[in-house]
């Protein structure tokens, strides 16, 4: 069987993937149309297994790194789901009070990349919170297509209003210093960016592909720095008035859109992967962080 390369799969194959991924498909309309591309030796089962998630090997930090102090804990969102899980995540040791950051994860609950993404900032010497807004549906159920259809069940204002108030609970935290900045992906994109228009001390905002607020531009106060994919036709179709709404209030941000790479390129379990790009990226992000947190 031929072994299967991402630059054997036609972009289109990725932008199906994407359909699917937000919820424009159904799965079975997914595998028809994915089967209408197994061709030259690629079978369906193989090409659907090389699209999907894969959770095994993909880590890059230890959840037991003897650095880092891990756990789950639970905060109150009063206006949002109640009682919500999340991952803390701090080095080990520290001199100084940290700065914090919120990790906001896509349109699925807080699956291992997410907690992996949390793990990497902490060790980066920041205090990072990685909420689960599918917790008052039982928490993200080990899949990332069960994850979909039960975020789908909550309404996203009340989603926001869980990471709000996880930046509530940062800012009150003994080993936090008060400065908190906030990094989303896809659906945490738009979380990022609504949350910069809504939390007036919040410090920092990292929308990745994000979709864009239209309301409230004037009340930002919070630096972006906002991530995009080249090939990312749906979320970039929004950012031009954005732009141009940030540009009209005076907002510091800046912009940096990664050419030939598609929308979920930072995440390393999937074949959108884009390890140049991503790695870019996140290396801008920490800098970021570490100019407006520390």
């Amino acid at each position: 069987m031929k072994q299967l390369k991402k630059e054997d799969i036609p972009q289109e194959v990725f932008d199906l993937y994407d359909d699917y991924a937000h919820n424009k498909i159904q799965r079975r309309e997914f595998i028809e149309k994915l089967s209408l591309y197994t061709i030259g030796g690629f079978t369906l089962p193989s090409l659907l297994s090389f699209m999907m998630p894969n959770y095994t090997n993909t880590m890059l930090v230890d959840p037991k790194d003897p650095k880092l102090d891990s756990e789950f804990i639970t905060y109150n969102s009063g206006k949002g789901g109640g009682e919500i899980k999340a991952l803390l995540s701090k080095p080990k040791t520290f001199e100084d009070k940290l700065g914090g950051i919120v990790v906001v994860h896509e349109n699925r609950g807080l699956n291992p990349y997410i907690e992996d993404t949390a793990r990497r900032a902490a060790l980066e010497g920041f205090i990072t919170i990685a909420p689960d807004a599918l917790t008052p549906l039982g928490g993200y159920p080990g899949t990332d297509d069960e994850g979909r259809a039960m975020q789908r069940k909550r309404n996203r204002n009340k989603m926001l209003e869980d990471f709000i108030a996880a930046f509530g609970y940062l800012k009150n935290h003994e080993d936090c210093n008060g400065k908190i900045g906030v990094v989303g992906f896809c659906f945490g994109g738009w979380i990022a960016n609504m949350m910069a228009t809504q939390v007036e001390d919040l410090k920092a905002a990292v929308p990745f592909y994000g979709g864009q607020p239209k309301e409230n531009i004037a009340k930002i106060k919070a630096p972006l720095l906002l991530q995009f994919a080249g090939l990312d036709k749906r979320v970039n179709a929004g950012w031009p008035a954005y732009e141009e709404s940030l540009k009209a209030e005076g907002k510091e941000y800046q912009v940096f859109v990664y050419p030939e790479v598609n929308h979920g390129f930072h995440n390393n379990t999937t074949a959108r992967y884009n390890k140049e790009a991503a790695e870019l990226a996140w290396k801008r992000t920490i800098e970021f962080f570490k100019k407006k947190l520390v």
